[in-house]
């Protein structure tokens, strides 16, 4: 019998929430299983509030269920819970300012990771099998990474984003969490659509900057769980991916992603004064002044990221790298000048797969000061199921070594 949860004990759910569950096929490759969706996904006769409660009021109910909601519904799996989001997916930290924090079980005094935290706080806390979210600047490998979840950014476009709330649509993705490998890759062979590109791997590049301006005990633990997991996986070469530009890679992001925000989310903002938490205010605000200028020239910046990276991750070719480059802060870290560093840091390493488009898997590998840490593999395009086939031979690995 499924039902929706009587309780939330890690304050994972909008007080919107479904009040019964949105039932599945009997039958299908995902029968009996559960799962919970980040709050911007439209369902028929519901209204979303993409993490703001003025949005909700103003908002209509939706004509129909997005078309990725109603693949899982087809193939087994039942709906029951919105999910909390950071508020207008603008942050990567996991804390709204309206709707609370959700509690992250596996490290209860460090927060989920955003935006897509309360679909990672609702799967570590086993409230539901799997739960769907997006990834735009990194909202599902960092939950994934902070969470101990296994999360997929996928190849740009292989999951369908009609009736999901754009942010910055070339960036813009579905993505997916999971507690265990087998039923992360049932669900992906589930939700992927469009051109899958085969082959076995390979080549594994190890993005050796990235590994050396991580933090010191995410470091560490990763590169044991590297020795764990070598044997099933090429000999990595060491090589040196963004170096000296990464900090114009980061910013790259940010201008073209406000800019983009000009016409999807702030013309709401705008008309109806939205009230906005710190730090989201104002990115807001700072999106609202990026030029035409100033995208154009990320564009090119970007244009030459994409071409760098789909050089190197050439079908069968891996990169690996930390997912995030730091532990998860403790709750309580205010979304405003303290909190940027850590945002910057992070934007820095998830940033490429949203400019290249690549697919990118989190993993969770190991764990450092009582926190998960996540180690993530960029695939070529297409690759989708390479990874989630990697997921499944690596886990008994990591979880006999941990």
């Amino acid at each position: 019998m499924i039902a929706v949860p009587s309780d939330d004990p890690v304050h994972a759910l909008v007080p919107h929430t479904l009040k019964e569950p949105l039932l599945g096929a009997t039958t299908g490759p995902l029968a009996g299983l559960t799962f919970m969706v980040k709050d911007l996904f439209a369902i028929k006769g519901r209204k979303v509030s993409n993490g703001n409660p003025s949005f909700y009021e103003h908002a209509s109910p939706a004509h129909a269920t997005a078309p990725v909601i109603e693949r899982l519904l087809a193939s087994g799996a039942s709906c029951t819970g919105v999910t909390i989001c950071d508020e207008f997916f603008y942050s990567v930290l996991g804390s709204n300012a309206h709707y609370g924090q959700p509690v992250n079980v596996r490290a209860p005094k460090h927060v989920t990771g955003g935006s897509s935290c309360g679909s990672a706080a609702a799967v570590a806390a086993k409230m539901c099998d799997f739960a769907l979210g997006s990834d735009t600047g990194g909202s599902i490998r960092v939950p994934a990474s902070f969470s101990g979840l296994y999360g997929l950014r996928p190849t740009f476009g292989r999951i369908a984003m009609e009736g999901v709330t754009p942010m910055a649509p070339s960036y813009d993705t579905v993505g997916f969490l999971a507690r265990k490998a087998e039923l992360f890759r049932n669900v992906g062979r589930v939700l992927l659509e469009g051109a899958r590109v085969e082959a076995t791997i390979e080549r594994l590049i190890l993005a050796k900057d990235f590994f050396l301006h991580a933090e010191a005990s995410a470091d560490q633990a990763l590169w044991r769980a590297l020795d764990r997991i070598g044997g099933a996986l090429p000999e990595p070469e060491r090589e040196e991916i963004a170096g000296q530009e990464i900090d114009e890679w980061r910013n790259a992001f940010r201008l073209i992603q406000g800019f983009e925000i000009q016409s999807t989310l702030l013309p709401f903002i705008q008309s109806h004064d939205t009230q906005l938490g710190p730090g989201v205010k104002e990115r807001f605000e700072a999106a609202a002044g990026i030029t035409y200028r100033e995208a154009e020239e990320a564009r090119h910046v970007r244009a030459h990221i994409k071409e760098k990276l789909d050089a190197l991750a050439r079908p069968g070719t891996l990169i690996v790298l930390p997912t995030t480059p730091t532990l998860p802060p403790e709750r309580g870290i205010p979304d405003g000048a303290s909190f940027a560093e850590f945002r910057n840091h992070t934007l820095a390493y998830t940033c490429l797969s949203g400019h290249s488009g690549l697919p990118q898997i989190s993993i969770p590998a190991a764990e450092a000061a009582g926190c998960p840490i996540g180690l993530s593999f960029i695939g070529w395009h297409g690759g989708d199921e390479a990874l989630l086939d990697l997921a499944v031979r690596l886990e008994p690995l990591l979880t006999k070594a941990g």
